[in-house]
């Protein structure tokens, strides 16, 4: 970052940084501008300096071990949220909000900052800016900035709300890629036109491993979302859905609540499929929600994915879902969670 020409566009957060951050790149590409998408995303970006020019933008995705040291910001910073994640590696919360601020911590007045003004962390974070902030919500009306209403994502300036998409006309599902879609414009807003980058982001579908749809068997959909490797994640995966679900769950051990998750999959799911190492995590806080709902869930144990897929087809009625969103990190089974997707679809598309 220190040493490129352009503007540097950098996203970070603990969920949605990947699909915000290909949206932008998305919006700014078709808009005409020559983009170079990397860092967390995995392109190492430093071998492309040399064909970077002056004109050109750079989009970044930025995890906290990446920000952790920096000393330096991009011109237009995002933060989707923050929740506790990456536990097992940092510190403490502190640390791992602390470092989650450095993406905007050493902007000048001339930065733009974009923020969840519904998470209390990144909300208050706009106190310590020094740019220009915008703020996105899905839960107030906010007099500036961008917000999901009514089934809408509305520009908001000088208490003018001005619609610029129906969410039943965009691809990507769930209230989280709602909000996804407005930081996008939001983080864009300065150099795109709004209602151009919402009609970009209306055809933009699905990033692979997140509520990724593979296939339908039998009036049966299959869907992978092996990127959700915390509970916030797999929960909006669950509210991405009306039908009943089969939730396929577990995985390597981050040392993350799982409570939070429990009503969720009571409220949403008609069975409940469990491996790796915080099944028995999973299975605890399940098995107490259901006894405090006065509730019955079917919970299975499963060694391996090969034996996930093969029962959850057994289970799987027509109308019902098949979602693999595990809550947790892959480390324990698979190289990373791109692997343990790339297996899941594999096992699915040979039924």
């Amino acid at each position: 970052m220190e040493m490129c020409p352009c503007k540097v566009i950098g996203v970070t957060g603990s969920d949605g940084k990947t699909t915000t951050t290909s949206l932008i790149n998305a919006i700014l590409k078709e808009s005409g501008f020559t983009t170079h998408l990397g860092g967390n995303i995995g392109t190492p970006l430093f071998t492309k300096l040399p064909e970077i020019k002056p004109e050109d933008i750079l989009v970044l995705e930025l995890s906290s071990f990446q920000l952790m040291g920096m000393q330096v910001s991009p011109d237009i910073a995002v933060i989707t949220n923050i929740t506790p994640n990456h536990l097992n590696i940092h510190k403490d919360y502190e640390e791992y909000i602390n470092a989650k601020k450095n993406i905007f911590r050493y902007q000048t007045e001339k930065g733009i900052l974009v923020l969840n003004f519904d998470n209390e962390i990144t909300k208050n974070c706009a106190k310590e800016a020094k740019g220009k902030v915008i703020f996105f919500s899905s839960k107030e009306k906010l007099e500036d900035g961008f917000i999901v209403d009514d089934n809408v994502i509305k520009e908001c300036q000088d208490k003018v709300r001005k619609h610029l998409v129906h969410t039943d006309e965009v691809h990507l599902r769930g209230n989280h890629n709602f909000e996804n879609i407005a930081t996008a414009i939001a983080a864009t807003s300065s150099l795109v036109d709004t209602e151009k980058a919402a009609q970009i982001a209306k055809n933009f579908t699905s990033v692979n491993h997140r509520i990724e749809f593979i296939k339908e068997i039998d009036k049966v959909q299959w869907y992978n979302d092996s990127a959700s490797s915390s509970p916030t994640r797999t929960i909006s995966g669950l509210n991405a859905f009306d039908n009943p679900i089969i939730l396929i769950a577990g995985g390597y051990d981050k040392n993350l609540d799982y409570q939070p998750l429990a009503k969720p999959i009571v409220e949403k799911t008609k069975a409940l499929i469990l491996i790796g190492q915080t099944s028995g995590k999973i299975f605890d806080v399940v098995k107490e929600e259901l006894e405090k709902q006065h509730k019955e869930l079917d919970i299975y144990m499963c060694e391996n994915l090969k034996e996930t897929v093969s029962l959850a087809k057994k289970l799987a009625k027509p109308n019902d879902i098949v979602l693999f969103s595990p809550a947790s990190a892959s480390f324990d089974m698979f190289k990373d969670f791109a692997d343990r997707g790339e297996q899941f679809k594999t096992l699915v598309n040979q039924i």
